[in-house]
């Protein structure tokens, strides 16, 4: 086998998360022999990791519950999620989803994909959030699955570097593959790469060099296809604006039950009927262990009082909004959070809550010690809670007085606790390349770069996805737009 080869396709979709699949099963739906390459080793991107909400509007579900909402309340009510950024959306990309989101959740009902909801998230003025059961592995066990069966032929650990061109129009990509560098040629490309959360340089040179410091919750994403289309003439929209830094409490040694659970159909409808009708007493447990992993805890601890550490048991110290970055210059970028004994009491019942899963479940101290253990700690001194942490306690102590002469709120009575370790994470960033209404690349002077589509985050192109299921609903969205124009333009005949 010689080190250069070649492989041809109609089209090659570049990414193999939600977006990615989505854009090559609809190609393929249409005609396309396409090609599907994802550098990991299995199907998921941003999309597995994922909390996996998705809103839309007039979906079987608001029907069912007899709730009468529209793409147009819902187009009005997105900008209120991103405040002062609110006139950088692009508009003509936000009524292209609040047009065809509705659609595009029907689409993954039909392949499988089950949703409990629809649930309330303010400033929503209807309820629209729609979570996916069993967890967001769902959408890549049922789309890959699917994608298989139909034809799409993929391949993972296959990283793209580098389009191919004749002229200025793209005509495939050089992937680096498992049998050595290998040209893959098509008549178009989808670049679904997802975003650059994990690429310390472009976090610098986009948002700035202490968000660069900050981890990405997804480690893969590491913006692949906007370095590849920036010798294209492509561009960025919106580069500094990200969902985090956000504190998250570390994941536990084993996975959760919720995320182990399996995609199969007699498990996600018990867990929707479940949903529905059992009681809170009853189901609470078992959506606790979600709650306690995967959100991040509310900021109104530290506005209340609560104190946060570094390992060697120094204060941390900025406004509670700041929190997730300052942690990302400490040793080893974790935390503690500390309470006493009447914080505690506090945050104990309604309406004070350590995290929640918004409209599914709220997670109270004692939530935590029954569901992590491996991050609650108690002890009845400051000293021998230090000792627990295996953290110098003289500096502990230092820091706990320090805190005390300048807060309002003392921690001054036992027993004392501790939650962590806590890490940052930024979870997406939202610097998308230019794409028109078509989803295709945007070049220099705005012009459509020949041959290439982008979709999701790679080809957010300026759309604000503030609040919870936009950029879920985005991606598949934009995936299965940007796979049928992309086969529409090989040459297949779609309607």
């Amino acid at each position: 086998m010689s080190e250069e080869q070649s492989l041809s396709c109609d089209v090659l979709v570049v990414g193999g998360g939600g977006a990615g699949l989505a854009a090559a099963i609809e190609a393929r739906t249409h005609g396309a022999k396409v090609m599907l390459i994802e550098k990991n080793p299995e199907l998921g991107g941003t999309t597995a990791w994922s909390i996996g909400s998705f809103s839309a509007t007039q979906t079987p579900h608001q029907l069912s519950d007899g709730i009468v909402d529209t793409p147009d309340e819902h187009f009005e009510d997105m900008p209120k999620f991103s405040g002062d950024q609110a006139d950088r959306d692009n508009p003509k990309l936000r009524r292209i989803f609040v047009d065809n989101a509705n659609e595009t959740l029907r689409w993954l009902m039909s392949m499988g994909v089950e949703f409990f909801g629809p649930m309330p998230e303010p400033p929503h003025r209807k309820p629209r959030m729609h979570n996916v059961l069993p967890n967001s592995r769902a959408y890549i066990h049922h789309l890959g699955k699917y994608a298989a069966k139909i034809g799409v032929e993929i391949r993972c650990n296959s990283r793209a570097n580098k389009f191919l061109l004749d002229g200025d129009r793209v005509v495939g990509a050089r992937c680096e593959m498992p049998l050595g560098i290998t040209e893959v040629h098509a008549k178009t490309v989808v670049l679904a790469s997802g975003d650059y959360a994990a690429n310390h340089k472009l976090k610098a040179q986009y948002i700035s060099p202490e968000v660069a410091l900050v981890d990405a919750m997804n480690p893969n994403a590491t913006g692949d296809g906007h370095e590849m289309a920036f010798p294209l003439g492509a561009k960025v929209l919106n580069g500094d604006v990200l969902s985090g830094p956000t504190l998250r409490f570390i994941a536990p040694p084993r996975e959760t039950i919720d995320r182990m659970l399996p995609p199969w159909p007699v498990v996600t409808k018990f867990m929707r009927f479940a949903l529905k009708y059992l009681p809170d007493r009853i189901l609470r447990p078992f959506v606790l262990g979600f709650t306690t992993t995967s959100m991040a805890p509310e900021l109104a601890l530290f506005t209340n009082g609560a104190l946060l550490v570094n390992k060697n048991g120094q204060r941390i110290t900025d406004e509670p909004s700041k929190l997730g970055l300052a942690i990302a210059s400490e040793p080893d970028k974790i935390g503690y959070v500390i309470l006493d004994s009447e914080l505690a009491a506090k945050y104990s019942a309604w309406p004070d809550f350590i995290a929640t899963a918004p409209g599914v479940s709220y997670a109270y101290l004692d939530d935590f010690r029954k569901t992590r253990p491996d991050i609650f700690h108690k002890a009845e001194t400051v000293m021998t809670l230090a000792g627990a942490m295996d953290m110098p306690p003289e500096e502990f102590k230092k820091s706990v007085e320090a805190h005390n002469a300048t807060s309002e709120t003392k921690l001054s009575s036992g027993p004392f606790y501790a939650l962590g370790p806590a890490k940052s994470y930024i979870v997406l960033t939202d610097g998308g390349l230019a794409v028109d209404e078509d989803h295709r690349l945007l070049g220099e002077n705005d012009t459509a770069i020949p041959g290439v589509f982008a979709a999701a985050s790679a080809g957010q192109g300026g759309l604000m996805l503030k609040g919870h299921g936009h950029h879920i609903g985005w991606a598949f969205t934009s995936g299965r737009r940007a796979g049928r124009h992309a086969a529409k333009e090989s040459g297949i005949n779609v309607d």
